[in-house]
């Protein structure tokens, strides 16, 4: 994990002298907490996932000179995830749901039945409670920050963990 001091060197290099291999660097930092942001979100379809992160280190790339440095740039990318992933939803017209989950999900990861199961959980889950979940426990988010990247209010993502772990204990139970 790269310190904000570092992330920001990396940011002005990219800006100032049209580095890509510093944008290279803060991609290679990033790129697996985002991937496994997706990869929950999308109930695990990975080339979906991979799309989308990818379109969203495009945005980002594009975008680096409105990065005010304010938070940090996680942070930041992935508000930009965020709503890549909304605006990927709202152009499909559709919702995922466990009937939509990829095939490639069905077997337990590394022959874990646990595993198996808490997907099948978050299959049951909203998205939006599947986002929160996502960033609280998986990504070790604090509130504030998911309250930034999501645009809720603090208390309404308190809810929606709240509701998601009640739906998730119904079902592992």
């Amino acid at each position: 994990m790269l310190s904000k001091v570092e992330e920001l060197k990396l940011i002005s290099r990219c800006v100032l002298a049209d580095d890509r291999r510093a944008f290279g660097t803060l991609v290679e930092a990033y790129q697996p907490r985002l991937r496994r942001f997706f990869m929950n979100l999308t109930l695990g379809d990975e080339y979906l996932s991979d799309d989308l992160a990818q379109e969203t280190f495009v945005k980002a790339y594009l975008q680096l000179r409105s990065f005010r440095g304010m938070a940090r740039f996680g942070t930041w990318l992935y508000r930009i995830g965020y709503n890549v992933f909304y605006s990927h939803k709202r152009g499909q017209h559709s919702t995922v749901g466990l009937e939509a989950a990829p095939e490639h999900i069905t077997a337990p990861v590394d022959g874990s039945d646990i595993a198996m199961d808490v997907k099948t959980a978050m299959a049951q889950l909203t998205e939006t409670e599947r986002t929160v979940v996502t960033l609280f426990y998986i990504d070790d988010l604090p509130i504030k920050q998911i309250a930034t990247i999501t645009g809720m209010n603090q208390n309404t993502i308190r809810s929606h963990l709240h509701r998601a772990k009640e739906k998730m204990t119904k079902i592992l139970t």
